[in-house]
């Protein structure tokens, strides 16, 4: 069974779905085989990166499936300690080679390291891959808009998304009205949160209630409301197919108002404040 995920539309013209698949910590057979499963109960956009060191097995799950390479949005990200212009282009060229893909539909910087001020540098590098044909789409993690704004004003080049923590208990307000501003897509990494906290919120199982559906789904149909591409991972096909079955119901203004109440200032799972975290 598979169902079908709306479209968004990149700033470069390119289109990815509005939910999309998460593979951290999926390794091995059995990584292979739960991303397979994604992909068969209808995912098209599958998240990745370097520092997963799952690269390999997402491209074998890939090569496992009966869905064409072109109908695939193939998501990796570029460490830190690469963002040297020279290794930036080494390392995209080995994130091709472990998937054994030509190309990667999206590749993003994965965090900015404003300490080590080189994400400019590696903002280059993606851009003259995109050019070389290695890259379809370019974008960053965990930029804040002053340093979006600096990618854009030093090489005329605004990131086609940006991949932030944004969760109900952390809804990045602000952050999203500078990337709808500013015409950068919004993709939110950990979407569900800690799953237990979220789960057992007693607003969220009221919300759930009233709509029939399981909370799961209603904090992705509150993603996509927002306009905010989520990237939940499980590796359990019922759940997989659950939590891309959420464009049969809409929440309401109210629903919407009580979701956005559960955010925290301090809100951050692991409080990597991307002004000062440093990430290898």
């Amino acid at each position: 069974m598979t169902t079908s995920i709306p479209e968004i539309i990149l700033n470069d013209g390119n289109k990815i779905p509005a939910v999309g698949f998460g593979t951290y910590k999926l390794k091995g057979n059995e990584g292979a085989t739960a991303i397979e499963s994604a992909i068969n109960q209808g995912y098209r956009l599958l998240d990745s990166a370097y520092n997963y060191e799952n690269e390999g097995t997402v491209g074998t799950a890939i090569r496992r499936t009966s869905i064409p390479r072109e109908e695939l949005i193939i998501t990796s990200k570029l460490p830190g300690r690469y963002h040297r212009y020279n290794d930036a282009v080494v390392t995209i060229q080995e994130s091709l080679y472990r998937a054994n893909l030509d190309y990667y539909d999206i590749y993003l910087i994965h965090w900015p390291n404003p300490n080590r001020d080189l994400y400019l540098e590696a903002w280059q590098a993606l851009i003259d891959a995109k050019k070389w044909g290695l890259i379809r789409s370019i974008g960053v993690c965990n930029f804040l808009p002053e340093h979006l704004q600096r990618l854009q004003d030093e090489t005329g080049v605004m990131p086609a998304l940006n991949q932030i923590e944004l969760h109900p208990f952390f809804n990045q307000e602000e952050q999203r009205k500078w990337h709808e501003e500013n015409g950068v897509v919004t993709e939110s990494w950990s979407p569900l949160a800690r799953a237990n906290d979220v789960f057992q919120n007693n607003v969220l199982q009221e919300i759930a209630t009233t709509y029939n559906k399981t909370v799961s789904q209603i904090i992705l149909r509150w993603h996509y409301q927002l306009g905010a591409v989520a990237i939940p991972k499980s590796a359990t096909p019922t759940r997989q197919l659950e939590n891309i079955s959420i464009f049969d119901f809409s929440l309401d203004d109210q629903a919407m108002q009580a979701i956005a109440s559960l955010s925290r200032p301090n809100g951050r799972m692991k409080g990597q404040d991307p002004a000062v975290y440093e990430e290898f």
